[in-house]
């Protein structure tokens, strides 16, 4: 089992905001969805755009380079053009500190 890394605290992620972060040599985007951090790949899997950078409605981000979606929760693509999920990262919330497993 993975040990977790403190990434960042909560009050510097807002709801409806996010932060990019690194965890284990790779760059992580953390999320606050209405008061639930999650953690997610900063890479989009169509062109390389940074997500961590792009716009959050809910749990769906959009890619600022071509407009890609994905669900934060799942990886899950939600709108074209990429076709690959991205890689979503354990979170766990301990008093204020915000910690992710390297996957």
């Amino acid at each position: 089992m993975a040990d977790y890394v403190k990434v960042a605290t909560v009050d510097e992620v807002p709801p409806g905001e996010m932060k990019i972060v690194e965890v284990g040599g790779e760059e992580v985007a953390i999320a606050n969805v209405n008061g639930e951090f999650v953690a997610f790949s900063n890479t989009c899997t169509h062109r390389a755009g940074p997500l961590g950078e792009g716009l959050l409605v809910d749990d769906v981000v959009e890619c600022p380079f071509h407009g890609g979606q994905f669900n934060v929760r799942t990886g899950d693509v939600v709108s074209p053009p990429p076709s690959e999920p991205i890689k979503t990262y354990p979170v766990q919330v301990e008093g204020n500190d915000i910690k992710v497993a390297p996957a």
